[in-house]
């Protein structure tokens, strides 16, 4: 387990990091748009975790016991903009991380492949 220093030090190195590159790869948008849709312009998608409340046998509820201390299983989601499903990865314990489980997506051999699309020429442009 890492202590809250720790974990605290090393996001303040990674953000950063991320400032000092962010001035020669990423290009923010120039072109006005609607204030609230500004975020999701080329967007190629979405996706999220979500939490389905479950029956599970009683031996099995303490890893299906979420945060809220509900029994579930946390399912990731991808949408393409067209809200057409692309992926779902169900069966993970309520317990588990999402970020667990969108690493378990990309690490499978039928996984989530992230799709090419505007975005990667939006914001990456040198």
């Amino acid at each position: 387990m890492r202590s809250i220093d720790t974990v605290s030090r090393h996001f303040k190195l990674v953000l950063r990091g991320i400032l000092k590159l962010s001035r020669d790869y990423i290009k923010l948008p120039e072109s006005r748009v609607e204030p609230s849709l500004r975020w999701f312009m080329d967007c190629i998608g979405a996706l999220d975790g979500t939490h389905i409340q479950v029956t599970v046998p009683i031996e099995d509820q303490g890893r299906f016991r979420n945060r809220k201390q509900a029994i579930t299983t946390n399912v990731l989601g991808v949408c393409d903009s067209n809200m057409k499903f692309l992926y779902v990865l169900s069966g993970w314990e309520g317990s588990t991380s999402d970020s667990r489980v969108l690493r378990d997506a990309l690490e499978r051999d039928v996984r989530f492949e992230v799709p090419n699309g505007k975005i990667t020429q939006h914001f990456f442009e040198k």
